[in-house]
């Protein structure tokens, strides 16, 4: 419920803008394997939310994280030219994630898990089960606005918002300006406001 409350009053824009500029200045005064050991540490949770936010699946976000740092370690020579490492790996983690999502579109594949199980978890004993019902169904339905967004709203939404990304750093993974990052945040956040409210 906390992010779908960032996601539509922009809170969440804007943070984390040092933390990439930090791990590259660490990152050129490595050897290659500290290096590529340094963005793994810094980077995996990251690396991980992106693949989530994309494929919306544990295993498959874990099995994009993997094939996002095994890029990361076959293009380790590049890494002391790197300006900004987290734009870089987040860069290579959307890549992998949308092009696992696209293949995952062509070839379907019927899961076993229960997809509302992790819904289903018990409620915590300080919150009450109406409230802790109520912020799933929100979430669950902020979940399905965001999906039904055409992909060039999702994607700056999802980037900003979620994964606390600058819009410079969203408009380099995504080859546009900040202005028109912002703009597509601004309008993706109208959409999904105006469509809760009905």
């Amino acid at each position: 419920m906390a992010a779908g409350e960032a996601i539509l009053s922009g809170a969440a824009i804007g943070r984390g803008q040092s933390e990439g500029k930090i791990s590259s200045g660490l990152v050129k005064e490595a050897s290659p394997d500290e290096a590529v050991a340094t963005v793994v540490h810094d980077h995996a949770r990251l690396v991980y939310r992106i693949a989530y936010a994309v494929l919306r699946s544990h295993h498959e976000a874990e099995d994009a994280t993997q094939e996002t740092f095994i890029r990361v370690w076959r293009y380790r020579a590049s890494l002391p030219g790197v300006e900004e490492t987290k734009t870089w790996v987040a860069k290579i983690a959307w890549r992998v994630a949308v092009d696992r999502s696209r293949k995952r579109a062509r070839t379907p594949e019927v899961s076993l898990d229960d997809p509302h199980r992790q819904g289903l978890e018990p409620a915590s004993s300080e919150t009450s089960a109406d409230r802790s019902l109520e912020g799933l169904q929100i979430g669950a339905k902020l979940e399905k606005l965001i999906a039904a967004l055409p992909e060039k709203l999702r994607q700056p939404l999802i980037l900003s918002t979620i994964e606390e990304m600058s819009p410079r750093e969203v408009g380099a993974m995504l080859g546009i300006n900040e202005a028109a990052v912002r703009s597509r945040v601004f309008r993706a956040r109208q959409i999904l406001r105006e469509k809760l409210a009905r």
